[in-house]
């Protein structure tokens, strides 16, 4: 490919993503290296010259936390009377990674992701995890409060039905369970640590199967950070 000929690709390439951009969350982005770098996948990392491998890693972790902020506060505004048990349940739905797999794919941004990666398992997540890497991205490009008005209105209001949601059953733990005891596992779920942070308490929570931790999370409830820990470590086991 001539040197002309690839400036018109990525152009081109360049141009439709900013439209699907434009499609997908309601704005044109700013600066366009960050939605291609929360595309590009870890098996199709670039090797900067200091030894830097630019993927979307980075920008997931990011974008993970920014989610379940906007996620939590939504859910906090929307059920004044409920419990944190509920609301937490409630945010494993929309953030768990076969649902956030299955809205790449609903919203076409799967169809975006640069990798080179042809284990199955693997991609089965990459959507997911891509998605979450561009809530990074926009956080970056754009700040948290426009963060915030982008995902409530174009993501949470238009492609998850919340009322439904309610009477859907998702318990990761009770998956767990049933799958230790029909495997003859020893699964227990330990608590780590509790601490105060600015006058609430935060509990950390490890699953642990066959006398090795798996996976942790932590929650300002035992049974949050027990929910969030059984989602994590299901999802390591059978979804990544």
């Amino acid at each position: 490919m001539s040197v002309r000929n690839f400036l018109k690709y990525q152009f081109s390439t360049e141009q439709k993503l900013r439209k699907t951009i434009k499609n997908i969350f309601g704005f044109y982005p700013g600066n366009i290296f960050l939605y291609q770098q929360a595309l590009r996948h870890k098996s199709a990392s670039i090797i900067h010259k200091n030894g830097q491998r630019i993927n979307n890693e980075r920008l997931e972790y990011l974008g993970d936390s920014i989610l379940n902020t906007v996620v939590s506060d939504y859910l906090y505004r929307r059920f004044p009377t409920k419990d944190e048990g509920f609301l937490t349940e409630m945010r494993s739905k929309i953030v768990s990674r076969s649902s956030l797999n299955k809205l790449a794919q609903k919203i076409g941004l799967d169809q975006f992701i640069n990798t080179s990666a042809s284990d199955m398992q693997m991609m089965k997540s990459a959507g997911g995890n891509a998605f979450e890497a561009f809530i990074g991205a926009i956080y970056l490009d754009n700040g948290y409060r426009k963060t915030r008005k982008i995902l409530i209105s174009h993501i949470l209001r238009m492609h998850f039905d919340i009322e439904a949601l309610v009477t859907t059953e998702i318990s990761y733990k009770s998956k767990l369970i049933e799958w230790a005891q029909k495997e003859k596992r020893n699964l227990e779920f330990s608590l780590l640590n509790e601490e105060n942070i600015h006058g609430h308490k935060q509990y950390t929570v490890a699953v642990i199967i066959d006398n090795e931790t798996i996976d942790q999370a932590t929650d300002y409830s035992i049974k949050g950070a027990e929910t969030l820990a059984a989602e994590k470590t299901w999802n390591q086991f059978f979804t990544s």
